[in-house]
């Protein structure tokens, strides 16, 4: 006897999981599709968690019709990840919970892809890009059209074997056929492209950065984003950080959830949180190009130790990415105030990298009584959304550190939806 099919595996995961109408199965006879996709280089790792939500609605509008399995990039040394050695790469399974996002729509790693479709190929290629000369007299449509590359293209052609080759995630990936496509839209704007031809059992899509959400902020945008629970051992690392240096719990900080996503909907609690004050005070790069919406250290000092008194706390969580001298810069301009930063040491990076630092930091700024976030930081967003999800009130979520500017806007207030 065969080996089962992946869409009778799916047919299975779905009846034994529970997925509660979220998609509709196609009939198991159908052959499963696979979408590829990646993010500029440049960008980081919090913009790319954003990324993941547009493709991930763009496929559950796939689905609707066709059996489609989103393929998830793995994750490589980006820009912030100075622990990180180059050519590293860690499956999704190390920083997210894969078992909570296939409640949404079918997703498998990359690891798995190579197995099932049997090596790194793929049937079509697409890099996006934006249109080279702008909006046209300056009117926004929706439209895509393939055009000549705008800068060096990912794959390059091989005359001798008449295909073309590509180096993602380290591997040598192959496909049939590329180009590059100009696109001005929402991620929907590329389904028929993507539909095209039938015969394209996967696609790889470069640079999905490009495409827009279909819906930001609403009930679909959040369920995407509701199912990208952290991975429990993530999870874990918080909590003991949190019991252990600032008097956290899930239970006493009424920050407990449903163990499905799905199920949980929490009221918002003015009371809810741990006893301490989390800030995500952004530095490095910032500092040089939003010199005037950073704050000082000395600035910064102020704006905590006023708000840890406002709230009657001692205690605060300090997530940034300022070097170990300006931290301790930091407590000795806050000495009534008990500051906490999360170290990881060799075992932690080396197994999680500076990935799975950064998560645990969210987590334990999310957790907190109040937070308060920097200017246009996509950290700071992702912080703002775990909170909304755990049930938080705006007023202890959507607020910032203020630098020299005199006009200091609080963050646009992007709420939950059901």
């Amino acid at each position: 006897m065969g080996s089962p099919s992946i869409a009778a595996f799916f047919t299975l995961f779905i009846a034994i999981s529970g997925l509660k109408g979220e998609f509709c199965p196609r009939e198991e006879e159908e052959a499963v599709r696979y979408l590829l996709y990646d993010v500029n280089y440049g960008e980081g790792f919090n913009l790319r968690r954003d990324v993941y939500v547009r493709i991930a609605n763009l496929v559950r509008k796939l689905s609707q019709d066709h059996n489609w399995v989103l393929v998830l990039p793995p994750w490589g040394r980006f820009y912030h990840w100075f622990n990180t050695p180059p050519g590293t790469f860690f499956p999704w399974k190390s920083f997210f919970d894969v078992g909570s996002l296939q409640k949404w729509i079918r997703v498998i790693e990359f690891e798995d892809f190579l197995k099932e479709a049997h090596g790194p190929n793929v049937n079509s290629a697409y890099v996006l890009q934006h249109f080279e000369e702008g909006w046209t007299d300056g009117k926004w449509e929706e439209k895509y059209e393939e055009r000549p590359c705008i800068g060096r293209p990912i794959f390059q052609y091989k005359d001798e074997e008449r295909i073309w080759v590509g180096h993602l995630w380290g591997s040598q990936v192959t496909s049939q056929t590329f180009s590059c496509v100009s696109v001005q839209g929402h991620a929907s704007t590329i389904i028929p492209l993507l539909m095209k031809d039938a015969s394209s059992r996967s696609i790889y899509i470069g640079r999905a950065e490009t495409i827009l959400h279909d819906e930001y902020g609403g009930k679909w945008y959040w369920k995407a984003r509701r199912s990208m629970r952290f991975a429990t051992h993530l999870q874990n690392e918080a909590a003991k950080f949190r019991a252990a240096h600032l008097a956290s719990d899930d239970v006493q900080d009424v920050t407990q959830v449903e163990s499905d996503w799905r199920d949980t909907k929490p009221q918002r609690k003015s009371d809810r949180g741990g006893p301490y004050v989390g800030v995500h005070l952004r530095r490095n790069d910032f500092v040089q190009a939003r010199g005037k919406e950073v704050p000082s250290l000395k600035k910064a000092a102020q704006q905590i130790k006023h708000t840890v008194k406002k709230l009657n706390l001692t205690s605060a969580f300090i997530a940034t990415d300022a070097p170990h001298e300006e931290f301790l810069q930091l407590v000795n301009l806050l000495p009534s105030v008990s500051l906490h930063r999360f170290v990881p040491d060799k075992d932690f990076l080396q197994q999680w990298g500076d990935g799975g630092a950064a998560i645990v930091d969210q987590i334990i700024c999310s957790h907190a009584r109040y937070f308060v976030g920097s200017y246009e930081s996509t950290f700071s967003f992702r912080i703002q959304e775990e909170r909304e999800i755990l049930g938080f009130t705006e007023e202890t979520t959507f607020n910032r550190l203020c630098g020299s500017s005199s006009k200091c806007e609080q963050p646009a207030k992007w709420r939950i939806m059901y």
